[in-house]
């Protein structure tokens, strides 16, 4: 039984597995949108989410602690700036995820992790 056991090992160590979820996250912040397996979206929506969380609070403690999992300052911007912003009156669940199906090659299943108020950006010429 797994009781009280939270999170995948995905077949990393300790440290694969975090710089893993940091760059995921890095590139969730920057793009609003990913495409990955299903397990990964998973363990990374939590982690995520209190990253936004934290964002809701501007001060000096809070923005070490998003710093912790992204390593590039004007995404730590981002959040603070243009993500807490957005989801100031959510209490949480900014994020979703939808399941894609099988990826081709190993028969994972594939999932976008996507943020709850994300729009594809059309071209004009598209519209």
């Amino acid at each position: 039984m797994r009781h009280a056991v939270k999170g995948r090992k995905l077949g990393r160590t300790t440290s694969h597995r975090r710089a893993l979820f940091r760059n995921q996250l890095a590139s969730l912040v920057q793009h609003e949108r990913i495409v990955t397996t299903l397990a990964k979206a998973k363990d990374l929506r939590p982690i995520a989410e209190k990253v936004i969380t934290k964002g809701k609070t501007d001060t000096v403690h809070s923005r070490r602690q998003v710093r912790k999992w992204l390593a590039d300052r004007d995404d730590v911007g981002k959040v603070f700036d243009d993500l807490a912003k957005r989801f100031a009156d959510r209490p949480g669940g900014y994020l979703r995820i939808i399941k894609l199906g099988a990826r081709k090659g190993d028969a994972a299943e594939m999932a976008v992790l996507e943020f709850v108020d994300y729009e594809k950006k059309v071209k004009a010429s598209e519209s």
